[in-house]
């Protein structure tokens, strides 16, 4: 499923990105890797994507977590 589907205050973990190796590398840097545990902290329809990772508040744009796949 991916992250974008995912309602407020759920905990999910990173499975998969299915993007390029640039996209991957960004994520990365920011913490969203395989593995790692994300609470979505903001969802609604409009605004920004807010998810919580190893304590540090991201936000990342709506096509960004289409690709991030969880579960």
């Amino acid at each position: 499923m991916p992250l974008a589907l995912i309602r407020e205050g759920t905990k999910a973990v990173l499975r998969s990105i299915q993007g390029g190796r640039n996209l991957r590398g960004r994520l990365a840097a920011l913490g969203l890797i395989p593995g790692a545990e994300v609470t979505v902290l903001r969802n609604g329809g409009n605004g920004p994507f807010v998810v919580a990772v190893n304590n540090a508040r991201i936000c990342i744009g709506r096509g960004m977590a289409m690709k991030i796949e969880v579960d």
